[in-house]
């Protein structure tokens, strides 16, 4: 039997259509050489959405909806939707004591496409490190956001990393306690941030994660593409479901066209007017200007924290 290779998403209702995309992206390119389960963590979903999902199934590649509404119940009400982050983003770090059974699996956001075989990706040596997970090029390319890595969350922005593809060594995830620890933060303290989940994976992670190429995530900023670019994440607020001009979008269209949810993704396009594009943009000078907000605060990281 082939080695099985442990894939995690997460979704809600709202951003199953990209889910679907990223399954068939990941499918299409994936070495034939292994077993993949493909576990998508929920709070509840359409059936209907559900079952067009599933339709994904081929040999070798499992696909699973885990419903988590039980495991989240105390502590949902300290998950916060910011900007463009929803609380699901947040499942992933439950991910390491719901599956107990695995000591190493690959967490990926449902905006982006695979292009690459992900099984490289799996293979990838982590050592002690909790994390493998490439460089989150918007906070490192730009000052309002290298502020608030660096002064607010206490960590290095040159070497603060993206959460939407993981690598993740939960045998490590364990050994450190960082469920806990997130679970303590988030219940003693009510910290104003603008990246929720990845904030804390970067703080409580700090120095335990391998630095990927960004081949491996790669964002669409201006930045060179270290070895083959595998993995196009839209992380930013401009997604190809929207907007024309985002950089590598055609890939996410190639794959889109053979998706069941295509129809509804162009709706969602069409519907996607003037007034939409001027809050996107509104939003977007909003979030530079809250970054410096929580930079000057008194109740970051770094100060209740007691970083240096």
């Amino acid at each position: 039997m082939n080695k099985e290779i442990p894939i995690f998403f997460s979704t809600d209702d709202n951003y199953i259509p990209y889910l679907d995309v990223a399954i068939r992206s990941l499918i299409a390119n994936a070495s034939r050489k292994y077993e993949y389960r493909i576990i998508v963590l929920n709070t509840g979903l359409d059936a209907e959405n559900v079952r067009r999902v599933m339709q994904n199934q081929a040999p070798g590649f499992r696909i699973e909806f885990t419903d988590i509404s039980a495991q989240v119940e105390d502590i949902k009400s300290r998950f916060k939707n910011v900007y463009h982050f929803s609380v699901v983003t947040y499942y992933r770090l439950f991910i390491a004591s719901l599956f107990p059974q695995y000591d190493k699996v690959i967490y990926l956001d449902c905006d982006l496409v695979v292009l690459g075989d992900i099984s490289e990706l799996y293979n990838t040596e982590l050592g002690d490190n909790i994390l493998g997970a490439a460089p989150e090029e918007f906070v490192q390319n730009t000052d309002e956001f290298r502020l608030y890595a660096g002064t607010a969350l206490g960590v290095d922005p040159d070497g603060y990393v993206n959460a939407g593809v993981l690598l993740m060594n939960l045998k490590a995830f364990r050994k450190c306690k960082i469920e806990e620890s997130f679970v303590r933060l988030i219940t003693e303290y009510d910290f104003d941030l603008l990246d929720p989940d990845q904030a804390y994976l970067n703080y409580l992670c700090l120095g335990k994660i391998h630095v990927l190429p960004n081949g491996w995530n790669k964002e669409p900023m201006p930045v060179a593409c270290e070895g083959k670019k595998n993995i196009v994440h839209y992380a930013l607020y401009k997604k190809p479901w929207q907007y024309d001009d985002v950089t590598d979008g055609e890939h996410f269209w190639n794959y889109a066209k053979a998706s069941p949810f295509y129809e509804q993704i162009c709706r969602r396009k069409q519907d996607f007017g003037d007034e939409e594009r001027a809050q996107k943009e509104q939003t977007a000078h909003e979030i530079l200007e809250h970054a410096l907000k929580i930079v000057a605060s008194e109740e970051t990281f770094a100060k209740k924290l007691c970083l240096k």
